[in-house]
C-alpha cells in the first residue's frame, strides 16, 4: 500500500543502524524488484546510487551528495532535500525529491525522469545529455551548462547565464529568466513544446502550472564552429 509516496509494507532498512554501502550491496545484488523505505538518512551521502533494476526506493528524510546517482530502471523518491549531484548521470527510471536540491541535480543526465519539488541551486542539468528535469521551484545560475539533449522545465524562475554554451537541449522556463548564456536564444514555443511540457508537468505531478506558460530557449548555433570573431565567446 502507498501512503503519500510512502510504501508502508516496503522493507524498511534504518541507516542509523546499518551503512549506506550494506543498502547499495542489497539493491546491486537483489534479482527482483525491492521495494524498499530507507529510514534516518541524516543527510548522508551516496544513497540509493548506481541501481540497475525495477526497484522502488524511498529516502524518508534529507540525503547527502550524489543520492541517486547513475540510476537505471529504478524510481527513488526523496521525502526532504538533497545535497550536490542528485540522480547525476541519471540513465532511465525516475528520481523524486519532494524538498530542494543542491548544485549539479541531474548533471549529465542521458535518460529517465528528475522531479524536484522544490528550488534546483546552481548548474543544475550541467551537460546535459537526455534526461529530462522538472524543477517545481527555481534553478540558479549556469543552470544548463553545455547541455546537449534532454529538457529542462522550471516553473519559477532561472539565474544568472541559463543555457551557457548549449547545444540541442530544450529549455522551458515559466518565470524570469535573469540572464542568457553564451549562444542561448529565446525561441518560439510551438504547438510539439507545449505537448512537450504538458507531458513533462504531468509525469512529474505537477497541477498548477500550464504549458502554455512557459517560454522555450534553446541555442543559437553559432558557437558550434570555431570562428575568430566569437573568440570573447567562448
Amino acid at each position: 500500500m502507498t501512503t503519500g509516496g510512502i510504501i508502508s509494507d516496503a522493507l524498511a532498512v534504518d541507516l542509523a543502524v546499518e551503512p549506506v554501502r550494506s543498502l547499495n550491496q542489497r539493491l546491486h545484488a537483489a534479482t527482483d524488484p525491492q521495494a524498499v523505505r530507507v529510514l534516518n538518512p541524516a543527510g548522508r551521502h551516496s544513497i540509493a546510487v548506481g541501481l540497475d533494476g525495477d526497484h522502488t526506493v524511498t529516502v524518508e528524510g534529507h540525503a547527502g551528495y550524489y543520492c541517486a546517482g547513475m540510476n537505471q530502471r529504478a524510481t527513488v523518491r526523496i521525502t526532504g532535500n538533497c545535497g550536490p549531484g542528485l540522480a547525476e548521470n541519471i540513465m532511465s527510471g525516475t528520481v523524486i525529491a519532494e524538498g530542494n536540491a543542491s548544485q549539479c541535480a541531474g548533471a549529465s543526465g542521458r535518460g529517465g525522469l528528475l522531479a524536484i519539488g522544490g528550488d534546483a541551486a546552481a548548474r543544475c542539468g550541467i551537460s546535459l545529455k537526455g534526461a529530462d528535469i522538472v524543477v517545481r521551484g527555481s534553478v540558479g545560475h549556469m543552470s544548463a551548462f553545455m547541455a546537449q539533449k534532454g529538457c529542462l522545465v522550471v516553473c519559477g524562475n532561472a539565474g544568472d547565464a541559463l543555457g551557457d554554451s548549449l547545444y540541442e537541449a530544450r529549455l522551458y522556463v515559466r518565470g524570469v529568466v535573469s540572464s542568457l548564456g553564451a549562444d542561448c536564444i529565446e525561441k518560439q514555443m510551438r504547438h510539439d513544446d507545449l505537448e512537450r511540457v504538458r507531458a513533462l508537468l504531468d509525469a512529474a505531478g505537477v497541477t498548477d502550472a500550464g504549458a502554455e506558460e512557459f517560454r522555450r530557449y534553446g541555442s543559437a548555433r553559432k558557437l558550434y564552429n570555431f570562428h575568430p570573431d566569437n573568440v570573447g565567446s567562448y
